[in-house]
């Protein structure tokens, strides 16, 4: 029996829990949309996952099935480990909810395309100020702003 219990803690070691749990990251975008390539790119890179890319002409329903609010729509909703991420949301932000899993919250959103965002970066144009919200059934609140 203890041979048994040897074997079970090893192999509890061996496979991580958030490793064995994480599954591929889902993308809904804009057909074509370019800057939600240079987005999932750094995704992977930062997830170590794979990004499923969807060419959606019908996001919108999409968007609507996941609780994103219409007024904080973009080019693109992930699915990241059961969290919707609407839009440029930085990968730090994203790692900050899904690591706290904050209560009454179901996804974070950067509205619209802003400059300097997370796959919007172009060489010598200015980066824009603006807000991550996060949204669910307890409302909606700013997490982070940049």
């Amino acid at each position: 029996m203890t041979h048994l219990r040897l074997v079970a803690a090893a192999l509890a070691f061996a496979f991580p829990v958030g490793a064995v749990a994480a599954g591929p990251v889902l993308m809904h975008r804009d057909p074509g949309c370019p800057c939600c390539e240079k987005w999932a790119q750094q995704v992977k890179a930062q997830f170590g996952r794979a990004v499923r890319v969807v060419d959606d002409a019908n996001r919108p329903t999409f968007m609507k099935a996941r609780g994103v609010p219409q007024d904080l729509a973009s080019c693109h909703t992930a699915i990241i480990d059961g969290m919707t991420f609407e839009g440029h949301v930085p990968i730090a932000d994203m790692k900050r909810a899904l690591a706290t899993h904050p209560k009454g919250v179901t996804g974070l959103a950067v509205a619209g395309m802003p400059m300097g965002s997370p796959g919007m970066e172009m060489p010598g144009m200015k980066a824009q100020s603006y807000d991550v919200i996060a949204f669910g059934p307890s409302g909606r609140r700013v997490f982070a702003h940049h």
